[in-house]
């Protein structure tokens, strides 16, 4: 809570330009407030360490094997091989904490939005499913399978250009920058939208049509890195990038393996609004079927219409 409750006062420092210079917002009230919340997660984050320490020295005392939990492999780079330092550590956790849960979720409700509105799409991420799984439902999706999945890939990142969960990414230039002419000395901090920069039509020609193929290979590959962040980019990119693309995947065709998806809402009525983290004009409504099986198929084949 202290963390949200952070980035709120964050985004009130946006919106009022008398914050915007750094000594003004250190001294200031929300200044305070937002070094309060940091804090307060970053020592319940310590907590977290403390306790995954103990645990590993116990196990190791008990010649028992500990499984590799994310945390205690963040924490052997740090302490064992030293690729990070203790406060890289905090930082790269308290991302993890705050930006590895709704963002997520996020994600996955506009994906499935997105596939309930294009029903060629949903068709054509259904047909690479079964032929990666066949109708075996209850197979987990093992890493190979997810490499196999380049459509519903594509369906992903085709989404998240339309509707990346993060509203804004802070860069603090470590050196005067030149932007479309206009000299930014060393020391500002610069924000990017990923929302406006996704609509670049130079970059992606009609904008706000619905085309997962504009990631296939050749149709990307000239297109810069950068033209694309929805897990920002460059050294500070987000560190659960492979993590939440991998949950994306796992959860959206576990649930289209089994289910067909419909939104009730046209585009033009639910709109991305900006907030802490990607939302909705209004609730995304989505019906969900039970898909028909090959014995359901061949059952409605026999039995004819009497009606």
């Amino acid at each position: 809570m202290r963390l949200f409750r952070g980035f709120r006062l964050l985004m009130k420092r946006g919106l009022n330009p008398f914050l915007w210079p750094d000594f003004l917002f250190n001294v200031s009230k929300t200044g305070r407030q937002v070094r309060k919340c940091s804090e307060v997660a970053k020592d319940f984050i310590r907590v977290l360490i403390e306790k995954e320490k103990e645990t590993s020295l116990k196990h190791s005392l008990l010649n028992k094997k500990k499984g590799n939990s994310l945390l205690n492999l963040l924490l052997k780079q740090c302490y064992l091989s030293k690729d990070m330092s203790e406060e890289e550590l905090l930082d790269n956790l308290m991302t993890l904490m705050v930006a590895g849960q709704d963002t997520t979720k996020i994600a996955l409700t506009w994906i499935l939005y997105m596939l309930g509105l294009e029903a060629d799409v949903r068709a054509k991420v259904q047909e690479e499913l079964d032929f990666i799984f066949g109708e075996d439902y209850e197979r987990h999706a093992t890493m190979e399978d997810l490499k196999n999945m380049k459509y519903l890939e594509r369906v992903i990142k085709e989404t998240l250009r339309l509707y990346a969960p993060v509203t804004m990414l802070t860069r603090y230039l470590n050196e005067d920058t030149t932007i479309c002419g206009y000299q930014i000395p060393k020391g500002t901090t610069c924000v990017a939208c990923p929302h406006i920069l996704h609509r670049d039509e130079n970059v992606f020609p009609n904008p706000e049509k619905f085309d997962p193929d504009r990631f296939l290979p050749e149709n990307s590959a000239s297109r810069h890195p950068y033209a694309w962040i929805p897990f920002s980019a460059g050294p500070r990119n987000c560190i659960g990038q492979k993590l939440a693309f991998s949950e994306l995947l796992i959860v959206a065709s576990t649930i289209l393996r089994r289910y067909t998806v419909e939104s009730l809402d046209p585009r033009d009525q639910v709109l991305p609004t900006i907030t802490i983290a990607l939302s909705s004009s209004r609730p995304i409504r989505i019906r969900i079927r039970n898909r028909p099986t090959k014995e359901d198929k061949y059952s409605s084949y026999l039995i004819p219409n009497t009606s």
